[in-house]
């Protein structure tokens, strides 16, 4: 299958979706309905050739799989008054499916996956494959997982949905921020999880992180003036601009001093940066404009050398009152160090660890002893920077990342 037919496919999946689910009010049975109509996409379409209407062709097929997936429950009787009206519009002359739907159900598709009433990996699954248009088979390769396991937690989650009894419908005004702000911290989550995978042999999974993109994408567009949108757009692509650079040509790690500034993309970073600019509004900056801010700090530095630390430690600061977390404090420790000196960061690290737990945080627990050793080692404690590499690699999650702290280790003796 093409690249322009998969793409195709991408996007018509939530929209097909959301007919489906007007029209039986099933969302279950419908997600399961498009996934078959996208494989059989798949199949018969590089012999055949797209459609001339692939939307109406998608419907039309999705409509078939409901009315078996209905009839095979012999539910009740409005069930079953569902299916004649349904075989009615598939069999009547010249009805072989309703029409396409004029409106855009994405944003009401990623907002019913994030419903409060699924933890964020459910969340996230359940957007890539009902959003996204992803099979089960690719999101559990995405994630290292096997197909069966993966399908498991889709399937939990959508019953998780029906027993809450979410509905295809916005939600009510006073809950559509918080749901909001579950549909970012999900496509943020699926982004990472891209560009720094947990499992797996390489550093770096596209698929994830492209998907992540194409659907913030989405929620740009059907959200222009949500500044927080544009923020995490903007930071995904000034993120996503370092990746040619993050690696050698033996998979081996490259850290942000070493790396050949020459193979970021310049493309992703004016975008991105054009998207910040016109966000930016230091009155309402959120934490994805705040860390889009400090990529944009590290995408317009020529050099290592010339790099506005003091910049990026105060938007650090800024970002940890306003959205306090462990990763941020150990991002501004980093930062001071850089800006201020080793040992100031150092001090920094003792007194947030402290009062915070950095060490034990389990959302910092791998990296902290990491950046404990760069430290060390700046200010010319080899021993002590060589036993801290060691224990990061010990808790490292990624192979390349584990292979490039046991080689800092090994250069220290």
């Amino acid at each position: 299958m093409s690249p322009e037919t998969e793409h195709l496919l991408r996007v018509e999946a939530p929209q097909v979706l959301g007919a489906l689910v007007r029209r039986f009010g099933r969302f279950d049975l419908a997600e399961d309905a498009v996934q078959e109509a996208l494989l059989a996409a798949s199949r018969d379409w590089p012999a055949d050739g797209v459609p001339r209407e692939p939307r109406a062709w998608l419907i039309r097929v999705g409509y078939r799989r409901m009315v078996d997936l209905l009839r095979s429950e012999q539910a009740r009787r409005l069930r079953e008054e569902r299916i004649g009206a349904a075989e009615a519009a598939l069999s009547g002359p010249g009805r072989l499916a309703p029409p396409a739907p004029e409106t855009d159900d994405s944003l009401t598709l990623l907002l019913l996956c994030c419903h409060p009433a699924l933890n964020p990996a459910s969340q996230a699954a359940l957007t890539l494959r009902a959003v996204g248009g992803l099979t089960t088979a690719e999101i559990a390769h995405a994630y290292g997982t096997t197909e069966a396991t993966m399908g498991t937690r889709i399937g939990r989650a959508k019953q998780r949905l029906a027993r809450a009894g979410a509905r295809f419908t916005p939600p009510a005004e006073e809950d559509l921020e918080q749901r909001l702000a579950a549909v970012t911290q999900v496509l943020y989550l699926v982004f990472n999880e891209g560009y720094t995978a947990t499992s797996g042999e390489s550093l770096a999974r596209t698929d994830l992180s492209g998907e992540a993109i194409r659907l913030t994408r989405m929620l740009r567009e059907l959200r222009p003036d949500d500044g927080e949108a544009a923020g995490l757009l903007a930071l995904m692509l000034l993120t996503e601009a370092r990746r040619p650079a993050r690696t050698g040509p033996g998979d081996e790690l490259v850290t942000l001093d070493e790396q050949d500034r020459g193979l970021w993309d310049r493309d992703l970073i004016r975008e991105g940066t054009a998207l910040l600019d016109a966000a930016w509004d230091p009155r309402e900056a959120g934490p994805y404009r705040l860390q889009a801010a400090v990529a944009a700090v590290h995408a317009a530095a020529p050099s290592p050398e010339l790099t506005d630390w003091t910049r990026i430690a105060v938007l650090y600061l800024w970002l940890e009152r306003l959205a306090p977390s462990a990763p941020v404090r150990l991002a501004r420790v980093v930062a001071v160090a850089r800006a201020y000196g080793a040992e100031r960061g150092l001090a920094l690290l003792a007194d947030l660890d402290r009062r915070h737990g950095l060490e034990r945080d389990p959302l910092t627990r791998q990296r902290h002893p990491a950046v404990r050793a760069h430290l060390l080692e700046t200010t010319g404690d080899t021993a002590a920077a060589a036993a801290a590499y060691r224990r990061a690699a010990a808790l490292a999650v990624n192979p390349v990342e584990e292979r490039y702290l046991l080689d800092r280790a090994r250069r220290l003796g």
